[in-house]
């Protein structure tokens, strides 16, 4: 598992296909809090949504890099309370 305190506030978060898929908020626990509002990529959540830090492969060139592709990382997304993110569309 990555060292949480290599991963800094607003740095960005890209699945293994380097794909953007949010940004850093802090890190909470075992998890990385994402912003909410992430308006250079058309993000505006209604509250923080939050992925552990057992889904990062690595922290590198300032990027926080996931193991799943972008399109498959959005379902490990969690909500604050820890379930699972409700994605619609």
């Amino acid at each position: 598992m990555v060292n949480a305190s290599e991963i800094t506030e607003h740095m960005e978060i890209v699945g293994a296909d380097g794909v953007h898929v949010g940004k850093v908020d802090g890190v909470k626990g075992d998890r990385i809090k994402m912003v909410r509002k992430d308006e250079e990529h058309g993000q505006d959540n209604q509250h923080h949504h939050f992925v552990q830090l057992s889904a990062v492969a690595s922290v590198d060139g300032g990027k926080v890099w996931l193991s799943a592709e972008a399109a498959n990382a959005r379902q490990l997304f969690e909500e604050e309370d820890g379930s699972p993110v409700e994605h619609t569309g």
